[in-house]
């Protein structure tokens, strides 16, 4: 199963996902992210395109039809499921931080 490989989602692999929530290619994704993060992270080609066949690998997203030219890609229900679960553990995260860090 891939949430073994994927134990905790990296930042760039976390919006790489949250990106595929809506059909792109690589330049969407990379410009999508880069402004969804306010800049914080811009993904490299050799970085994107290294995650996208890791994820194809793992069947965490597919390869979306297009019209014309262009490789584009969408998160399956495996990709929403490992997204989610992300994000579950993050929210744990933050909640731990409130409850115990103090001032």
């Amino acid at each position: 199963m891939a949430r073994n490989k994927f134990q905790t989602l990296t930042e760039p692999m976390y919006y790489t996902l949250l990106a595929l929530c809506e059909r792109r290619n690589g330049s969407e994704i990379t410009s999508w992210v880069s402004e969804i993060t306010n800049g914080r992270i811009n993904l490299a080609p050799g970085t994107l395109y290294a995650l996208l066949a890791q994820f194809l690998q793992e069947d965490i997203i597919e390869r979306a039809n297009a019209e014309g030219s262009g490789k584009f890609y969408t998160i399956t229900d495996e990709g929403r499921k490992l997204l989610e679960e992300d994000r579950n553990r993050i929210m744990m995260m933050v909640k731990d931080f409130d409850k115990f860090y103090k001032k």
